[in-house]
């Protein structure tokens, strides 16, 4: 063997090598990006899910576009108040980030709400709906129980009681898994402070309300007539809370008929009853 040519050969090896590795390290220097130090901080305080419930990209993609002035500070649901203050005080902004959490609007529990029919089949909300009828429920705006929020949430925040789904606002980060996964798009977002809240959906008339749902609302208008704050309405047959005006008054739920709006308490804290007793009486 030929120990010349061995070596002439581990020589130009080696020495396309370095030239390659400076041509690399060049280049990298030429064309650096830049990257904002806020960026690299922003991306450290977000808890790193990367579940995309913020519409970006993961954690990173979010980072960047609330450096850009394209996110706001609390663009990630999943941090919760806490992540958005951290980031806040990184960009310079000041003031406080209200929790928000997920909420049901339907409130046809098995005792209030009538069936239409028995369903057998799949036990998932995406495929009842296709059935003909469309729900096995009188309401066809109504839950349907079967759960596809609850096989979507990932933090036990939302499960079936009593045939309807109800979320734990302890547990829940608003990632709005659970909103995606409802093809009935039953369930908002909304602030952790809100009280009253309206349990339904229904757009029919007022008669075929009452005959599918002891709750439903009935667009009679009587929480409008006496909110002080202008913080309801009734649109296409149904009463909205405004939650930036709201005062919490509870005057529209003290008003309505059908006990469609509620205190929120009453309706979504199943786990501990004795504090909704608790807080009904120094409300």
């Amino acid at each position: 063997m030929d120990f010349t040519l061995v070596l002439i050969a581990a020589g130009l090896i080696t020495g396309v090598g370095l030239l390659v590795g400076l041509f690399l390290g060049f280049s990298a220097i030429k064309f650096e990006v830049p990257v904002d130090e806020r960026e690299i901080k922003i991306r450290e305080a977000l808890p790193g899910a990367n579940c995309g419930a913020c519409g970006y990209p993961g954690c990173d993609g979010l980072a960047h576009a609330i450096v850009i002035d394209e996110a706001p500070v609390s663009g990630c649901p999943v941090g919760g108040a806490d992540c958005a203050m951290a980031i806040g005080k990184i960009m310079g902004q000041s003031g406080s980030f209200e929790k928000t959490v997920a909420f049901v609007k339907c409130g046809g529990t098995c005792n209030r709400a009538g069936d239409k029919f028995i369903y057998s089949g799949i036990h998932d909300c995406n495929a009842a709906v296709v059935v003909p009828g469309g729900s096995p429920k009188q309401c066809g705006y109504g839950c349907m129980g079967l759960g596809s929020c609850v096989a979507a949430c990932e933090y036990d925040a939302i499960h079936i009681v009593d045939g309807i789904a109800k979320v734990d606002p302890e547990k829940c980060v608003a990632c709005k898994a659970c909103v995606v996964a409802c093809p009935k798009e039953l369930i908002e977002i909304i602030p952790y402070t809100a009280k009253q809240v309206v349990r339904c959906m229904s757009k029919d008339k007022a008669k075929d309300v009452k005959v599918a749902c002891e709750v439903g609302c009935i667009a009679c208008k009587r929480c409008v007539k006496v909110c002080p704050f202008d913080a309801i309405h009734v649109n296409d047959m149904l009463a909205k809370v405004d939650y930036d005006k709201c005062k919490r008054c509870r005057k529209c739920a003290k008003a309505c008929p059908q006990n469609t709006i509620t205190f929120k308490l009453e309706d979504t804290d199943f786990w501990n009853p004795p504090q909704v007793e608790e807080e009904k009486e120094t409300a």
